[in-house]
């Protein structure tokens, strides 16, 4: 299947978000589609498959002019589109995800089960992938899951897969299985629109890429004709220099102290500390308990044993209140349920931990809470048109400069990051970096837990490898280190450190 967008314009009030985009995909290419975070690859998404319509513009499938009435209608044509955030219901078995409203019925009417898991096996078989069909879907790891919306796609006959972040909470090996199968389905004749932050990725799978900036196309290449520089040059509008910042380390004394942590089932006497001005890196596989730990240590999950001590002293913390209290701030990895409260507006987000330092009398200081908020969204460049707008009409990037923003403005001494470039694109993720060398230079500690290797390599002073609940090693962060020796203790193996 070949598709042509072209012209393709649309805007949202007075906020034009498309300007005469163009985009073309050949038949059973894989085509990389990037852009920083707002630069409308989303909306482009959404007018292809019928979601939204454009203000100008032609769509055409196959050279035949075309307009979808919805997803579902774009779906029928052989248009299927798996996004960032899966559709599963968890508590419901793969088969019944699979044929939740495509179910098979006999001439009675009645659900012909026989019938629907034959039809799964088969699209398996293709795959060459195997499930339980009877099994729980929540029960599947991320990457499983994934292969289970493809499996959705292919029962629709689907000649055009679009894959939103497909490898955001994936392990590496699950990301390669994801490759295998992308281009095996391409062997077979499908065509894949595949949207992804991370340039190497693209690199590596895509034939094409056309990159957007600000509602615009500024290029469309052959994947082999150019260079992760060009990309982010492209990308961005400007050379940003090294993708990574350099680190100035003045490490200070300890701030904080974990010692012999323990949650069944989970993690197992954990003792690390943290220093000021450092950024101690967490690594390991999905699973390895990394996340479990920091939300231990903030309170939001409750640990069977285990002490924690902030300048030497040790404290309690029961509830994310108590750690707030001791200066230790939380960017979870899941910012849309956890980290923020979409519906509210900007400022009300960034105010959450710093309420009290902003009422007088019983009552919030409006010019001071004005003040306050303005001051961190010019100082993270967040990008929203003002501070009144709710935070679910930002985007991903910019969402999380504002989780940021709120714990900068509570004067964390402790600051963990649970994947904080996840789904952030690369002019995002290079302020961030810059914003946590600022931080650490001011003395902040700063806990790093990342599934991007080159990012722990390039961010941490020093490395804590966590396998299956156990912090198996902290590297000290030297030149010599390579993926491959994180890797090998990720995976259960040791290395000199």
């Amino acid at each position: 299947m070949k598709i042509d967008m072209v012209g393709i314009s649309k805007s949202f009030g007075t906020n034009q978000v498309l300007k005469g985009v163009d985009f073309h995909l050949a038949d059973a290419e894989i085509h990389a589609l990037m852009g920083e975070n707002g630069a409308g690859k989303s909306t482009l998404m959404n007018i292809m498959t019928g979601l939204l319509k454009a203000d100008s513009g032609v769509l055409k499938v196959d050279g035949v002019e075309t307009t979808f009435q919805g997803p579902m209608d774009a779906e029928s044509h052989g248009i299927s589109f798996i996004h960032q955030e899966m559709s599963n219901f968890a508590e419901m078995t793969v088969l019944e995800n699979m044929f939740l409203n495509k179910e098979i019925k006999n001439k009675l009417g009645v659900l012909d089960e026989p019938a629907m898991r034959k039809a799964a096996k088969k699209i398996f078989a293709t795959l060459k992938i195997d499930y339980n069909l009877d099994q729980s879907i929540g029960e599947f790891s991320i990457g499983a899951q994934q292969m289970i919306e493809i499996s959705k796609a292919m029962m629709t006959n689907a000649k055009v897969i679009i894959m939103d972040e497909p490898t955001a909470a994936l392990t590496n090996s699950e990301i390669e299985e994801l490759f295998k199968t992308v281009k095996h389905l391409k062997e077979q004749g499908v065509g894949f629109i595949y949207i992804s932050h991370r340039i190497e990725e693209n690199m590596e799978i895509a034939d094409r890429i056309t990159i957007m900036r600000d509602g615009v196309t500024v290029d469309e290449s052959v994947i082999a004709q150019t260079s992760v520089e060009e990309i982010v040059t492209k990308m961005v509008g400007r050379d940003i220099g090294d993708f990574y910042p350099r680190r100035s380390v003045s490490v200070g004394p300890e701030i904080l102290k974990v010692e012999h942590f323990n949650h069944s089932g989970q993690f197992k006497d954990i003792n690390f500390d943290v220093r000021q001005g450092e950024i101690l890196g967490f690594s390991g596989l999905m699973g390895s308990g990394r996340t479990e730990i920091m939300r231990a240590l903030f309170g939001v999950d409750k640990k069977d044993s285990g002490n924690v001590y902030m300048d030497g002293k040790k404290i309690e913390i029961h509830a994310p209140s108590d750690a707030i209290k001791e200066g230790i701030g939380f960017v979870t990895e899941n910012r849309k349920d956890e980290g923020l409260i979409l519906p509210f507006s900007v400022s009300e987000n960034i105010i959450l931990p710093s309420l009290n330092e902003l009422v007088h009398y019983h009552q919030i200081d409006d010019k001071a809470k004005h003040d306050f908020v303005d001051l961190l969204m010019k100082r993270l460049t967040v990008k929203a048109q003002n501070q009144d707008i709710a935070a679910s009409s930002l985007s991903g990037g910019n969402q999380q400069k504002v989780v940021l923003a709120k714990w900068i403005g509570a004067g964390s001494k402790v600051l963990i990051l649970d994947e904080p470039t996840r789904g952030v694109d690369v002019g995002a993720k290079r302020e961030i970096y810059d914003l946590m060398n600022e931080l650490t230079d001011r003395g902040v500690a700063i806990i790093m837990v990342s599934s991007d290797l080159p990012e722990v390599l390039a961010m941490s002073n020093r490395i804590a490898v966590m396998y299956e609940g156990e912090l198996m090693q902290i590297v000290d962060n030297n030149d010599t280190v390579t993926q491959k020796e994180i890797m090998t203790i990720a995976t259960g193996g040791q290395i000199n450190g």
